[in-house]
């Protein structure tokens, strides 16, 4: 929970800092956050150690600060700069085309603040009359309002995950405690998360919620009660608790973990067979007859367990009492990720560092994704860079051995759809993955033809998080899905569920819908550096959302196997 708290002020540094025009630390700050906010390790632990500066992006400067503020739990920095700048950033950058930079200019200006400031200033017209606005960025920032709105006061997947599994591992420590999971929206795997559930069993009801209040990381305790509380934790995050005895942890792990739509399916089919259900249990008149486990509660209803990332009400019920629910792809099924970039473009990590962490996630292989053509914010290479880099891991692939490196290119998908880098050059590598990274604002009409034009070349293997979406700033680009999927299966080229917790993209939704043309998938981490690359089981809990099962999913197979798949 440190992590995500200090990966939070330092984003929030990195914010101020580019509001007030200061240059290169903003970047500085934000690349230590993102390397931070993955963390696989309490950043405590590494302090302790004294090794914050293997931390990628912590240089002398950021380490100075993280120590100061574990050591005394304030940061006199970052707070004189919050006081500089009253502003309430998360809200306002949730706001399709709204920069740090441009952010400072509407405080400075028109004294806006949150939403509701810049909300009126658009709808009045003040903000079409500044410099470097107009009526177009106007009109923009009103359809990103309602955007931004949506996203208020949830957090991400990625961010959820490790606070919610670090509760819940300290809870299970204790002598006192049988179980302890996790539930509501996070256990289904959805990709933004409002607050965090958790179900614990005790004897000791009164010893679990004292632990629970008196964290150390809990800023404030909302509510407390003999079987439940909810406290906010000091990286701004509510949690609740609830403890139950043991013989109705399954049905109240049920019902908390819902959805709400599943869980009213699930009640009329209990009614339907004489029967009640709630989070006490499932009962037959007073008797209880089923809430141990989330099994027995299902199969004296008449069905087949529902995996809790497909409860959506979308048919899985009626697949269950069918016997008809898909085969899921499992975690820890992948056995190659195809989408990582190194020091060689923008990444933390050199090639070896990669693949030994890769391998010791069991892969089989690996493609290594650093970019090319012509986006040079993210440092994209040339030919004869990309040829050093061929050479660098033929000699990582004889040093390694176990594990194989393929040589990628993640390419751009120019507006045309072309791809900004020669075909002659292209088909040297063993994986081409296009992506949009410009160009955002086309039609439905101009981006379903610019990515069919994309998938026809013949060298381009995967497309890379298709509709180029970012969870928290950017909405997907609009396109005709039938079209583009059904150009996916005419051309044989891979779509990507990318892992990444601001894009999950494909999402779902549009993942199902690609199964159901008959379209073959891939999760890749995209990964900047080795601790990212655990962000794939939230790019397999999407592709379970979406029902897919491994057949679906190309790179479950084995590197011989998986290779029949690609165009070359």
């Amino acid at each position: 929970m440190k992590n995500a708290e200090i990966a939070k002020i330092l984003y929030e540094i990195a914010d101020i800092l580019e509001m007030q025009a200061v240059e290169f630390k903003p970047r500085a700050y934000r690349r230590a956050a993102q390397s931070i906010e993955t963390l696989q390790r309490d950043i405590t632990e590494i302090w302790h150690e004294e090794k914050l500066r293997t931390i990628p992006g912590v240089g002398e400067a950021i380490e100075e600060k993280i120590s100061e503020y574990l050591e005394t739990g304030r940061l006199p920095y970052y707070e004189k700069l919050k006081k500089s700048l009253p502003v309430d950033l998360q809200s306002l950058m949730a706001v399709e085309s709204l920069g740090p930079k441009r952010i400072g200019v509407l405080y400075r200006k028109l004294g806006i603040k949150n939403l509701d400031d810049l909300e009126k200033a658009a709808k009045e017209h003040c903000i079409e009359k500044l410099d470097g606005f107009g009526e177009k960025s106007e009109k923009k920032i009103l359809d990103g309002i309602e955007f931004a709105k949506g996203f208020k006061g949830r957090m991400l997947l990625g961010t959820a995950f490790p606070i919610a599994n670090e509760i819940v591992d300290r809870l299970r420590k204790l002598d006192f405690v049988n179980r302890a999971e996790f539930a509501g929206s996070l256990r289904r795997m959805k990709e933004t998360i409002g607050d965090i559930d958790i179900l614990v069993t005790s004897k000791d009801h009164d010893k679990v919620i004292d632990f629970f209040t008196k964290m150390e990381d809990v800023g404030e305790v909302i509510a407390r009660g003999p079987t439940k509380a909810s406290v906010r934790l000091k990286a701004g995050v509510q949690v609740d608790i609830r403890v139950l005895e043991d013989n109705v942890f399954g049905a109240a792990l049920q019902y908390f973990t819902g959805s709400k739509e599943h869980n009213v399916v699930m009640r009329k089919i209990a009614i339907s067979r004489g029967l009640k259900l709630s989070e006490y249990g499932l009962f037959k008149g007073n008797k209880l007859v089923a809430g141990r486990t989330e099994e027995d509660v299902y199969n004296n209803l008449g069905l087949d367990f529902v995996e809790p990332e497909m409860r959506e009400n979308t048919g899985e019920t009626d697949a269950a009492k069918n016997h008809a629910l898909p085969d899921l792809v499992k975690y820890g099924s992948i056995k190659g990720d195809l989408q990582m970039h190194t020091k060689w473009s923008d990444g933390a990590n050199a090639t070896e560092e990669i693949a030994d962490a890769a391998e010791k996630l069991s892969y089989e292989y690996i493609c290594i994704t650093d970019h090319g053509g012509n986006l040079k914010v993210a440092g994209s290479l040339d030919e004869s860079e990309f040829r050093k880099q061929w050479k660098e891991i033929d000699e990582v692939n004889e040093k390694m051995g176990g594990i194989r490196i393929l040589k990628g290119v993640e390419a751009n998908i120019g507006p045309d759809g072309k791809i900004d880098m020669p075909d002659k050059f292209l088909k040297e590598f063993d994986i081409v993955v296009a992506s949009i990274h410009s160009s955002f604002g086309l039609t439905k009409e101009q981006t379903t033809k610019r990515l069919i034009e994309a998938m026809e070349n013949e060298n381009v293997d995967i497309i890379g998080h298709p509709t180029a979406r970012n969870i928290e700033e950017r909405k997907g680009v609009d396109m005709d899905f039938e079209k583009v999927f059904g150009a996916a299966k005419r051309t044989g080229t891979l779509l990507e569920i990318n892992a990444q917790p601001n894009r999950l993209d494909l999402n779902d939704a549009n993942a199902r819908y690609a199964i159901k043309t008959g379209c073959k998938l891939v999760i890749s981490t995209d990964a900047h550096s080795t601790e990212q690359l655990a962000n794939m089981r939230f790019g397999v809990g999407v592709a379970r959302r979406a029902w897919a099962e491994s057949k679906s999913i190309v790179n479950t197979l084995p590197l011989k196997d998986f290779m029949k798949c690609l165009k070359k």
